[in-house]
């Protein structure tokens, strides 16, 4: 079994009796599935105040739910939103503390949000000149895939505070490494990533022997993480990506797909580890909700030959030849979840949207890859 950072950072004892304050949520948990929080809380860790990011301290809050600060009476703890009126702390509500620590999930994907609150909680981390910890995590797709573009205009926000491919092949703690030295440009901050143990680049969550905590309310599974860097995409799109039902970002569709069309258009593309089933379902919440969608369930097959990015691309270019009167972007949302409007674009004037995404060059820029080979922790 893979042992996490947090899994040694509680063995080692090396900030016991320490003031600390922490970034992270109850879905980061040691590989006994205690929460963080709790675990060092009954190791005698002095905990002053607790950050969390998006979806707040428990995991609970929808998607882009704005989320308050609070008080924890169980814990007689303050707890600080990092996603409601404000990304980051004043540099000097950390004063005085002797260390920050961080233990955050990731997905390894440029949408999720809880990287980037964690380079602006550094950004004030540092200027404090405080230490900061950093349990690290596997990826859960692996941290040898790297693909998809960079952000070419839109950058700065949430879903991409830094220009990185869409699947990085990072873990959150080489994310921190190479957004500090190659971003903020924080060469003297105090930065200690703590590995984890028994992990390799190579292995997907399924070969960890870790129990698998939904990062999330919508990434359900490790299927769906995979998944999630391409049919995300769809959130640009008036096409369901699964949102409010049993399988988020693997049931995808619409009102006016017909299912047994879509599935065998996209299995004849022939694309890489999966197969697409026709299916209907009702979302509950989010667009078409309580309104019976039809598309497709996609199947993983071989995780390790899937390309996410690519089969998300395909899936909107067929269902957007599959119903051209109906299809419709939401262009604001999809241009900055991709990072330009360059294929948005190119898919709207092609003769063939499918074979425009098929031929779509989706390999990373040659300078991040030089930048992520000096910061990588594992093999």
């Amino acid at each position: 079994m893979v042992r996490l950072g947090v899994d040694i950072l509680i063995n080692k004892e090396i900030l016991k009796g320490s003031r600390i304050a922490l970034l992270t949520n109850m879905l980061s948990t040691t590989s006994a599935l205690v929460p963080t929080l709790d675990a060092l809380l009954h190791q005698g860790y002095r905990i002053e105040k607790v950050f969390v990011p998006e979806h707040g301290l428990w995991g609970a809050a929808l998607a882009g739910e704005k989320v308050s600060d609070f008080y924890d009476d169980q814990r007689r703890i303050p707890i600080v939103s990092l996603y409601g009126s404000r990304q980051k702390p004043d540099p000097e509500e950390l004063k005085g503390l002797d260390a920050v620590v961080v233990d955050l999930p990731d997905v390894g994907c440029r949408f999720y949000t809880y990287q980037w609150t964690l380079t602006w909680f550094l950004e004030s981390v540092y200027q404090a000149r405080v230490p900061a910890f950093l349990c690290d995590r596997p990826n859960p797709i692996n941290g040898e895939a790297v693909e998809g573009p960079c952000q070419k205009e839109i950058w700065g926000s949430l879903v991409g505070r830094f220009p990185i491919p869409i699947r990085h092949g990072l873990t959150i703690g080489e994310l921190a490494l190479w957004a500090t030295h190659f971003r903020l440009k924080a060469d003297d901050a105090q930065l200690q990533v703590i590995p984890c143990e028994g992990w390799r680049r190579s292995l997907i969550w399924d070969e960890t022997g870790l129990p698998f905590v939904p990062p999330s309310p919508a990434l359900t599974s490790p299927s769906c993480a995979l998944l999630y860097p391409g049919t995300c995409l769809l959130e640009g799109t008036n096409l369901s990506e699964g949102r409010g039902t049993g399988k988020p970002f693997e049931w995808v569709g619409a009102p006016f797909i017909k299912e047994k069309d879509a599935s065998d258009l996209l299995n004849d593309l022939g694309l890489s580890g999966v197969l697409f089933r026709p299916h209907r379902f009702l979302p509950s919440l989010s667009k078409h909700a309580n309104t019976l969608c039809r598309g497709v369930q996609i199947h993983i097959l071989d995780p390790k030959s899937v390309q996410p990015i690519r089969i998300g691309i395909c899936l909107i270019a067929a269902l957007k030849t599959l119903a051209r009167d109906h299809f419709a972007w939401l262009a604001p949302t999809f241009d900055r979840l991709w990072g330009s409007s360059d294929l948005r674009e190119s898919l709207d004037r092609s003769a063939d949207p499918i074979q425009t995404a098929l031929e779509w060059d989706l390999s990373p820029d040659s300078h991040y890859l030089s930048e992520r080979g000096q910061i990588l922790l594992y093999s």
